[in-house]
């Protein structure tokens, strides 16, 4: 038997009036998704428990059959984990983006333009972490580069107790002094923040952006704060061997500390030119050597959620159903083995308000061996519409693998 999730990011929303009153996953031509759906097993499912945030960490690890009340400790570790850093007990780590402010007001007055930046490329982001580590990375701070503008600071004895640090995603647009932690635990790591904007405003990598025309990475942002992470590994919690494909360091983080392969795949980039096809071709590779669960991770649709691109959105459902999915699901046809598939989101992140929410998002398994009575279209209303809900998140992967 092998198994595929098929996870869409963020691909959840609410009616889009830039789409007709539909939803992405309504308006978006996904024919295979849609042909399976009509044999599949289709409902909705809680990812995000009552009483947690709804990020893509907290999601991800449900979906993956975690129980984030038992595991979770932080974003930033799990991303800490994926470059490779070697956490002690005592360390403190943060998400640390590269974004670009507003530039006449003083810090607390001016805007998040941009969470990503203009989406930096990494090697345009790795010269400005450097320079950010340079200046910034004396004890107890170590500054390490990510991808594109994710990127993640240590705190050597550091505290998790910081306040109210929030995702720059959730504040787009929006004046950044009411979102600066006002505790005084945090009052060094907001200093940072304000110091880098000085630091990289006329930093060469942002005065070459400014003349093409692109936004500059003029400040960092710190939030995600957690401590060294304890995840079960995955073949011996769930009996079946695994393997990660994502563009970002949040999943293969999760993988890499589950034990589970986690390939790179050279052009994945998280937003929606990102390389389907090379994603796909590692997902077939990984079962080829033996793995029997492939977890795909596309990160499309929540960066355009995120950026309110709703015809992007679109685009990027449909780009993982023609150019990812197309292909993975030809060779789970021919391999001669049975599969069962998942696709679903992991949360939604509707285009409304441009950050992800708690709400139950779609899910359908698709069975080789036998046909269910499912839906003729895979969206949020039909899957709604069959009347099952999955309560608790992490069932969804015991259901998955029953025989």
């Amino acid at each position: 038997m092998k198994y595929l999730v098929l996870l869409c990011d963020g691909m959840a929303d609410t009616p889009v009036p830039e789409l007709g009153g539909r939803t992405p996953m309504q308006a978006a031509n996904k024919p295979n998704m849609d042909a399976l759906a009509a044999k599949s097993y289709v409902g909705m499912c809680r990812t995000v428990a009552k009483g947690l945030k709804p990020g893509s960490d907290v999601a991800n690890l449900s979906v993956m059959g975690y129980d984030p009340f038992e595991c979770y400790t932080g974003r930033s570790p799990l991303e800490a984990a994926s470059i490779g850093i070697d956490l002690k007990d005592s360390d403190v780590t943060l998400r640390c983006n590269l974004v670009t402010l507003s530039e006449d007001e003083p810090y607390e007055n001016k805007k998040m333009v941009d969470y990503c930046a203009g989406d930096i490329s990494s090697e345009e982001a790795a010269r400005i972490i450097k320079t950010v580590d340079e200046h910034f990375g004396k004890p107890p701070y170590r500054f390490y580069a990510g991808v594109s503008y994710r990127h993640c600071l240590v705190v050597d004895g550091g505290t998790t107790e910081l306040g109210n640090m929030t995702p720059p995603h959730d504040i787009s647009g929006r004046v950044v002094g009411g979102y600066l932690s006002k505790s005084e635990n945090a009052a060094a790591l907001v200093n940072l923040m304000k110091e880098s904007y000085d630091l990289l405003k006329d930093h060469p990598v942002n005065i070459e952006r400014r003349k093409k025309g692109l936004r500059p990475a003029n400040s960092i942002w710190l939030w995600g704060e957690g401590t060294k992470p304890s995840i079960a590994n995955f073949k011996e919690k769930f009996g079946v061997s695994g393997a990660v494909v994502s563009a970002v360091d949040l999943l293969k983080g999760i993988g890499k500390c589950a034990g589970m392969l986690v390939p790179e795949v050279p052009g994945a980039t998280g937003y929606i030119d990102t390389n389907f096809e090379g994603k796909a071709n590692a997902g077939i590779e990984a079962f080829k050597e033996g793995c029997d669960l492939i977890y795909m991770h596309f990160e499309a649709p929540d960066e355009c959620g995120h950026r309110a691109e709703p015809e992007n959105k679109v685009k990027s459902i449909e780009y993982i159903d023609s150019r990812a999915f197309s292909p993975l699901l030809d060779f789970l046809r021919s391999c001669g083995d049975d599969y069962r598939i998942l696709i679903m989101p992991d949360h939604p992140t509707p285009i409304a308000t441009k950050t992800h929410s708690a709400e139950p998002v779609p899910f359908m398994i698709y069975d080789s061996r036998r046909a269910t009575a499912g839906v003729n279209t895979f969206t949020e209303q039909t899957a709604a519409g069959t009347g099952v809900f999955v309560e608790r998140g992490p069932d969804i992967m015991k259901i998955l693998l029953e025989k």
